[in-house]
C-alpha cells in the first residue's frame, strides 16, 4: 500500500509518502514540505498548499492519504489555518477518488514511537529508524507527514478488521431483533405469551 501523509499547516504543509505490505516493514518513497508566504492572502496559501499537493498526488499516485486530525489549542488562528489546510488537502483526495483517514497526533505518536507523548524529536528518530533512513527529515512538519502515513499503513489492518467486526455485529443485532419481532407477533396472534 502506497500512502501519502499530510502534516497540514498553511506556512509549511508536511508531505511524504510510505510504501509498505502485510508486515510493519515500510520504506519511504519521498518526503517534503509545500510552503506558502506568510504575507500572502489566505486563498492564495490555499491553492498554493492546494497545488502543491495535488502535484505529489499526481507525481506519487498514492491509494490513501493521511491527514493529522486537527486538535485545538490556544492560538485559534494557527488552529483555524491548519484545519483550512487539511480541508484543502481532503478535497484535494477526494477529487481523486482516494480515501482519506483522519490521525490524531497522540495516535502517531503512539503508532511510531510507542508512547501518545512522544515529543517531535522522538518522532523524527523513530521515523529515521523505522524507514532506515540515512538522517531525520527536515523541517520537522516532513518527519512528522512521514510519521502519519506509517502510523496509518500499521493501523488500517487492525481498523478493516474492527469495521469488519463492527458490521457483523450490527447484522446480528438486527436479525436477532427480527426474531424477537417475529416472535411477538406470532404469540400475539396465537394468544400464547412469548418466550
Amino acid at each position: 500500500m502506497r500512502v501519502l501523509g499530510v502534516d497540514p499547516g498553511l506556512t509549511r504543509c508536511g508531505v511524504g509518502v510510505v510504501d509498505g505490505g502485510t508486515n510493519r516493514k515500510a520504506s519511504c518513497v519521498a518526503v517534503g514540505v509545500v510552503r506558502t508566504p506568510a504575507e500572502d492572502e489566505l486563498p492564495a496559501r490555499l491553492m498554493a498548499v492546494a497545488a502543491g499537493v495535488e502535484e505529489w498526488l499526481d507525481r506519487h499516485e498514492p491509494e490513501v492519504v493521511a491527514i493529522e486530525r486537527v486538535f485545538s489549542q490556544h492560538n485559534v488562528r494557527t488552529v483555524m489555518g491548519t484545519a483550512q489546510a487539511s480541508g484543502v488537502v481532503a478535497l484535494a483526495a477526494a477529487r481523486r477518488g482516494l480515501p482519506v483517514a483522519f490521525h490524531t497526533p497522540s495516535e502517531v505518536k503512539a503508532a511510531i514511537s510507542g508512547s501518545g507523548r512522544a515529543d517531535k524529536k522522538q518522532v523524527a528518530l523513530m521515523v529515521t529508524k523505522v524507514l532506515g533512513l540515512a538522517e531525520a527529515p527536515k523541517p520537522a512538519d516532513a518527519a512528522d507527514a512521514l510519521a502519519l502515513a506509517v502510523c496509518h499503513l500499521w493501523r488500517a489492518p487492525m481498523s478493516a478488521r474492527l469495521a469488519q467486526a463492527e458490521a457483523k455485529a450490527a447484522e446480528l443485532a438486527a436479525a436477532h431483533r427480527r426474531r424477537l419481532r417475529d416472535a411477538r407477533r406470532s404469540a400475539a396472534g396465537t394468544g400464547e405469551p412469548p418466550r
